[in-house]
């Protein structure tokens, strides 16, 4: 459930840069969660690499080379998929840049459930034995 609702907050997020944004254009809603499907899954396997690939220079720019990634796999998914057109790099740029808010504001109102399992507490309860040494409860 948790999966699908990120793939929705993404598919949302991609139909509102394309009204947002002058230059991206979706021609249809399935298209919209299609391209939310393969942006996911390029965020998911090549992101990182890139990342971890440009980590000096992300670092010397203080991670705004990050939002220049996220452009460049914008355009990528675009070239990828038909009815999903982006004119331009800064365009992409802009529709990266409202895809990231909007996602990042939706998907902190989404809450994972555990299935169940109870969290660790981040401290220990200790009792007072009767030989005055404290033990783990």
């Amino acid at each position: 459930m948790y999966v699908m609702m990120r793939w929705l907050v993404i598919t949302v997020a991609i139909l509102l840069a394309s009204w947002l944004v002058p230059g991206i254009a979706v021609k249809t809603v399935l298209t919209a969660i299609f391209a939310a499907a393969i942006l996911g899954l390029i965020n998911i396997f090549i992101k990182p690499v890139l990342i971890i690939l440009t980590l000096p220079l992300n670092i010397l720019t203080m991670g705004i080379l990050t939002f220049f990634i996220n452009a460049f796999l914008l355009q990528l998914v675009a070239y990828m998929i038909r009815g999903f057109e982006i004119e331009g790099f800064i365009a992409a740029f802009l529709g990266a840049l409202v895809i990231s808010t909007v996602s990042w504001l939706a998907n902190s109102f989404i809450v994972k459930k555990n299935a169940g399992i109870k969290p660790e507490p981040d401290y220990i309860e200790l009792e007072k034995g009767d030989d005055g040494k404290w033990r783990p409860r």
